[in-house]
């Protein structure tokens, strides 16, 4: 081999890299320490950009297609070198292939739970997890702030590097849309597209990336939140008995007491309810009562659906009877003394809770 043949066989003439995985993000060409000549070929496919290093600061940037590197095509290196009468000599730079396709499926989760501030239950901590699709946008970026110097960048290493920053925007985001926990734990396709922007708001800033899906699989909220939206959806369920004393008849009516008597003046109390309600909403005349069915217990003769005595105003308000007769004693709840025994009217035990 003459020494022309060699000389030439120290220089890079073709810079091409064909990618034959699926999971690289970014990848150095490997130069084996050759230098660059003057008019050598660069080839981008598609779903990649080259960016240029030389010595430490970014150069040059070249999305897809052929390109002959001469002075015209790589000012920022031609200015970095210092190059007075153009491109000339061999120079060595880095070359970093950056793939730009969209990389799909990819799973984010919470390890600790995310601190929410909610305005109908307060403080709420919360656990999430789901999938998400980004690609590559500004490669300086990404190299800088992600990737780094490292010569074959795969996802498996973005995943780890990028884990918690995702979690972090992800809270950060949340806090941001005032969501409601309510909507939180049910509406999850809703809440990924709604934190869809704001989270890209961050990632294309810092990162250099752009996610093209952000998809929410799972919430949960602690177990005494879990039972508070339970408790509400419960109440909705019930109609426009949205009167927290009526919502607590209701209740101890579907859970009786012992004895055949106090299960059927639960009955009576809820089938009261139940036709008040009705007539409200113009269902049933004024002063109309609904006939008793089949085999359904019947309210106790003389049974006065406005009095209610200590027993049962207890099982109202979830309480028991000896703190509903200390609050009689104490004055606190207005109460009539009829023979040994208390009554206790609806429009008394309202009074005592809006007190």
């Amino acid at each position: 081999m003459g020494l022309f043949d060699f000389v030439k066989g120290q220089l890079l003439e073709i810079i091409d890299w064909d990618d034959d995985s699926r999971d690289t993000l970014s990848y150095r060409f490997p130069d084996d320490d050759r230098e660059i000549k003057r008019g050598a070929q660069l080839i981008v496919r598609e779903s990649q950009m080259v960016q240029f290093v030389y010595l430490g600061e970014f150069g040059d940037t070249f999305q897809p297609g052929k390109h002959t590197l001469t002075t015209d095509n790589i000012p920022l290196l031609t200015t970095l070198k210092s190059w007075k009468y153009g491109f000339e000599s061999p120079f060595k730079a880095d070359v970093y292939y950056v793939v730009t396709r969209a990389f799909t499926g990819n799973k984010w989760g919470t390890s600790n739970p995310v601190m929410m501030r909610d305005q109908d239950f307060g403080i709420v901590r919360v656990r999430a997890f789901g999938t998400y699709d980004f690609k590559i946008t500004n490669p300086r970026l990404f190299l800088k702030e992600v990737a780094g110097t490292d010569h074959h960048f795969r996802l498996n290493e973005f995943e780890e590097t990028m884990r918690s920053r995702i979690v972090s925007v992800f809270s950060e985001a949340l806090a941001e849309s005032n969501i409601p926990v309510l909507d939180v734990a049910s509406r999850y396709s809703e809440l990924g597209e709604s934190l869809l922007p704001l989270i890209n708001a961050v990632m294309t800033a810092k990162y250099g990336l752009e996610f093209t899906s952000f998809v929410v699989e799972n919430v949960s909220v602690p177990k005494d939140v879990e039972e508070a939206i339970d408790k509400r959806s419960s109440m909705s369920a019930v109609g426009n008995l949205n009167d927290f004393v009526k919502f607590q008849m209701a209740q101890g009516m579907e859970r009786g007491q012992s004895g055949a008597g106090g299960m059927a003046t639960e009955m009576a109390v809820g089938m009261a309810l139940a036709q008040q309600m009705m007539q409200q909403q113009g269902f049933m005349p004024q002063g109309a009562g609904a006939a008793p069915v089949q085999g359904q217990a019947s309210a106790p003769a003389g049974l006065n659906f406005n009095l209610l005595n200590p027993a049962q105003a207890a099982q109202a308000l979830g309480v028991t009877e000896e703190d509903v007769m200390a609050e009689i004693e104490s004055g606190s709840l207005k109460a009539r003394k009829i023979g040994s025994s208390y009554r206790i009217t609806k429009d008394a035990l309202e009074a005592f809770l809006n007190g």
